[in-house]
């Protein structure tokens, strides 16, 4: 039988490194199934009283310590859910102090820093970045594609549109993608699409395993041609053979996470990343 813990992730502001840190440590417990609760903006010592019963509520009811991840700055809130029956990993108190030593300074103790808009123009590039991708996503137009850092090919439903948005927010990558459809790729000899010849050295293709297309087909068109088996093999193949003939790197993310693929992109394109 599988246990099942319950895990709070505790901020002053987003909650988002605190998950980011805590889920990374919970994934590495297979056999464990964690029940996940964010409580953002913890900014005040009422909030933290808040956050306390809850936490506490949660133990006595499962009658299992809940386990925290905390990135809270503020000392005396941080002190609040420390009290708290439960089993707390806070990431600033374990890092913030052998920093200080290491730099001989003190730091600022600013809530939601790195999540903040700390730097206009880096902000403002993440936004015209994801803008741009929205605004050209599955082909839509390629006028615009000069502008592009990248520009991800491949058939429906190799996750084109979340990595390029992925690469937009969190690298400052402009990012378009193009669908290949099965008019591009029905053509003897298979050829690149006319319209992406000026973006060769652009283009990255994202493939996928024909099983597992398959599945993630079925579940928005169950039993089509568009979702068959037949139909994800024949595609797949014909694409592959398209990046080889045409020499176009290309990834297979069958098992992969959208952050997987978007920085194995980064990497392997050499692509200059903007913001950090």
């Amino acid at each position: 039988m599988t246990s099942r813990r319950v895990a709070f992730f505790i901020s002053d502001s987003t909650a988002i490194t605190a998950e980011t840190l805590g889920q990374s440590l919970l994934s590495q417990f297979d056999h464990m199934q964690f029940d996940k609760v964010t409580l953002p903006f913890i900014d005040n010592v009422w909030k933290a009283e808040g956050a306390v019963i809850q936490i506490n509520n949660t133990a006595k009811k499962t009658r299992k310590r809940p386990i925290v991840f905390s990135t809270l700055i503020n000392t005396e809130i941080r002190q609040r859910i420390m009290n708290s029956d439960a089993i707390i990993f806070d990431f600033f108190d374990t890092f913030i102090g052998r920093l200080e030593n290491e730099l001989h300074m003190e730091s600022s103790h600013a809530i939601g820093r790195y999540h903040g808009i700390v730097n206009d123009k880096t902000y403002h590039l993440r936004i015209d970045a994801v803008n741009y991708a929205l605004n050209n996503d599955d082909g839509m137009t390629t006028k615009y594609y000069n502008r592009a850092d990248v520009v991800l090919i491949g058939v429906s439903r190799t996750g084109k549109t979340p990595t390029c948005l992925y690469l937009a927010l969190q690298f400052g990558v402009y990012a378009a993608n193009y669908p290949l459809t099965e008019e591009d790729i029905a053509k003897t000899p298979i050829r690149m699409p006319a319209l992406l010849l000026p973006y060769r050295k652009k283009l990255y293709g994202l493939s996928i395993n024909p099983e597992r297309l398959h599945v993630i087909r079925s579940e928005r068109r169950p039993d089509s041609r568009y979702a068959s088996l037949s139909q994800c093999q024949h595609e797949v193949k014909s694409v592959e053979s398209l990046y080889a003939s045409e020499q176009i790197p290309f990834l297979n993310i069958s098992y992969m996470s959208v952050e997987e693929i978007a920085t194995t992109i980064l990497h392997e394109s050499g692509l200059h990343r903007r913001v950090f």
